[in-house]
């Protein structure tokens, strides 16, 4: 079990990691050079939604340390529009220009072919929910060693 379950991890990481490699591929048949993998990744996350840029980590949309340079580049490439809090002057939203809209919606078609297309290497829907299952109960597994580390 202790193997497989290192692999599985080790596992993890290489499939996020091609799969940024498969967002970028993408991106260069659409021939669109002002917006990376990571970005877009981003950009497809907050969708036709407005959230803080707390959000967007809390929420596991963006997992790097330089958010806001990624934001920042995404707001003078006219993908997100960022507005500051009414309520709270160091916070601030996001939301996807007309221009970022047209992305996630060619995003969308993209990732909606891969899914449909997973079939073809015997990959069934049934298969893809066990695995999601299994991932979000293996975040909770983390999640709580981390917490539990904190209250020794």
């Amino acid at each position: 079990m202790k193997d497989s379950y290192f692999k599985s991890v080790v596992m993890i990481e290489r499939l996020h990691r091609l799969f940024l490699d498969v967002v970028r591929t993408e991106l260069d048949r659409l021939a669109i050079r002002d917006i990376n993998n990571v970005q877009c990744l981003v950009l497809y996350n907050i969708g036709k939604g407005q959230v803080t840029v707390g959000e967007l980590t809390n929420r596991g949309y963006y997992l790097g340390s330089n958010v806001s340079y990624n934001l920042r580049k995404m707001v003078q490439n006219g993908y997100l529009i960022q507005e500051p809090s009414a309520h709270d002057r160091r916070s601030s939203h996001v939301k996807l220009s007309s221009k970022g809209l047209e992305l996630h919606t060619k995003l969308d078609g993209i990732f909606k072919m891969h899914a449909d297309n997973l079939k073809t290497v015997g990959i069934q829907d049934d298969h893809v929910k066990l695995l999601d299952e299994t991932l979000v109960r293996l975040e909770t597994f983390w999640s709580d060693l981390i917490k539990s580390e904190g209250r020794r």
